[in-house]
């Protein structure tokens, strides 16, 4: 990267970001005029102050939603035009990436090397990719006899609301958005209200797109508040929620107490690495093994905090693993250096330094990391061996920087200790036996199984989770637009 902590610095200095809500093509202040306050998690200093909707505004952003659903300005458009829009939507988020790069550092604590690439690199890349999937969905005609022709038609299910986690805040946004407006839903997203702010420069980017008012609206405020309004509003359709399986719970109830909305759930996950002992510990195998626990500063679904290791082979890959712990550098996610940045509040700092407390109190042995003093919510690369599946480190999602080493005798019992959870997000494995890797894919009950690498896939495969990970819809793929759509059966009677 060539850009210098001094760049970044400088457009931080000078931003002027949107704080208030994005409703129907207009900023405007919620109605009751209430403001939340957002804090910079590297520095606990006041990044400044936004709107927090309620249900007001909540029933503001769906009207309008409903309102240019039923004009067809965008839903009953052709799907060429959608397509030219969410492209000129791309250019734009391209054009604007390190403005949107630095807000999203500065409200979530990334680094601005991980924001630059979700933002400037895979954002822009989802927008393309749905807009070329929206001329590309077809229906079927389904074989009848001569007395009738039988259509199985695709339409948009109409008024969309997403619940947007905090760790990857425009991504995730962009991951639920470009699916929802491509198959030509109108949509309500609700940011994290630690992380609004990115979010909240698209309502900006839609106007310059030529995104019809009231197509998307962006509503920030607190789960209790907005979030639960979306869920329960009868005038939603269906709702995208990407978070804890905890809330995830509460989005299934808010639809059975409304309008029985179809809810996609992606939740939590306690995501196994799996070395069965015809692996080879390399710096490939470390490297895909220290960033599957410590990518975003472990805060992350799919983060693989499990590490089973053929008993072997653990000497050597602890050995390897503290000397590629010792190499990350925590510090200002806005230098480009900083590697690992800090964690979204005080509040989950304490509960990250819990676990690592419980990981020591219940018998594990902490080899390297814990707390960081000073300013910000910094919590070190730390990795514990000698855990055990019993331990709380073990079954817990701890989602910080918190890796657990437990070795075992055989693949059998590698697989048993993987599937003893109640999650079923992702899985890694690694073995240079193509079978054993066909074999441990197939019996792990989870969504997406990486092979000799830790991978989510990448925009064309779906992502989503088994058990309490998530429901059957998915993001990514053409199974996103799923989410979006519904089926009809159009039958016409003939005369022969």
């Amino acid at each position: 990267m060539s850009e210098t902590r001094a760049y970044f610095h400088n457009i931080r200095d000078t931003l002027t970001p949107n704080t208030q809500a994005f409703i129907d093509g207009q900023y405007c202040d919620a109605a009751d005029g209430a403001k939340l306050e957002n804090l910079n998690p590297a520095t606990g200093e006041v990044i400044g102050t936004f709107s927090h909707c309620g249900v007001a505004d909540i029933d503001r952003a769906v009207a309008a939603a409903r309102r240019v659903f039923n004009q067809g300005t965008w839903s009953r458009a052709a799907p060429e035009y959608r397509k030219e829009i969410l492209l000129k939507l791309a250019d734009l988020v391209d054009k604007n990436k390190n403005e949107l790069a630095v807000l999203e550092s500065l409200d979530a604590g990334k680094t601005i090397t991980d924001c630059l690439h979700e933002v400037g690199t895979e954002a822009p890349a989802f927008f393309r990719w749905y807009a070329e999937l929206a001329d590309k969905t077809f229906g079927k005609i389904a074989p009848t006899g001569d007395d009738a022709l039988a259509l199985i038609v695709k339409e948009p299910a109409g008024v969309a609301g997403a619940i947007l986690p905090w760790n990857f805040p425009f991504l995730m946004a962009v991951w639920k958005i470009a699916p929802a407006l491509a198959a030509g839903c109108s949509i309500v997203v609700k940011p994290a209200e630690q992380t609004p702010l990115s979010t909240l420069k698209l309502g900006e980017l839609a106007v310059e797109a030529g995104i019809p008012a009231g197509v998307l609206n962006i509503v920030p405020g607190l789960g209790e508040t907005a979030g639960q309004a979306i869920g329960l509003h009868n005038d939603v359709d269906t709702v995208s929620f990407t978070g804890s399986t905890e809330v995830g719970r509460l989005f299934m109830r808010y639809s059975g107490d409304s309008n029985l909305k179809s809810v996609g759930l992606e939740m939590g996950g306690k995501s196994p690495f799996i070395v069965l002992d015809d692996a080879m510990i390399n710096d490939d195998l470390i490297e895909h093994a220290a960033m599957a626990a410590f990518w975003n500063g472990g805060q992350n679904c799919s983060a693989n905090m499990r590490q089973i290791i053929a008993a072997p082979l653990v000497d050597e890959f602890m050995d390897k693993m503290l000397k590629r712990v010792e190499a990350f550098k925590l510090g200002d996610p806005l230098d480009p250096e900083t590697t690992i940045g800090s964690m979204i509040t005080a509040e989950h700092k304490d509960r990250v330094m819990g676990y690592i407390a419980s990981g020591k109190a219940e018998g594990a042995n902490l080899v390297v990391g814990g707390d960081v003093d000073g300013p910000g919510h910094f919590v070190a690369p730390t990795v514990f061996d000698g855990v055990t599946n019993d331990m709380t480190i073990a079954k817990d999602e701890i989602f910080g920087p918190v890796l657990g080493v437990m070795a075992v005798k055989s693949a059998e019992e590698a697989l048993e200790i993987a599937t003893d959870t109640d999650y079923g997000l992702h899985a890694t494995v690694f073995t240079r036996d193509i079978d054993r890797a066909i074999s441990m894919a197939r019996k792990l009950p989870c969504g997406t199984v990486s092979v000799n690498g830790f991978s989510e896939g990448d925009i064309k495969t779906p992502f989503g989770g088994y058990k309490q990970s998530g429901s059957l819809a998915r993001d990514n793929g053409t199974e996103a637009l799923e989410q979006y759509l519904q089926t009809k059966t159009i039958w016409i009677a003939t005369q022969s």
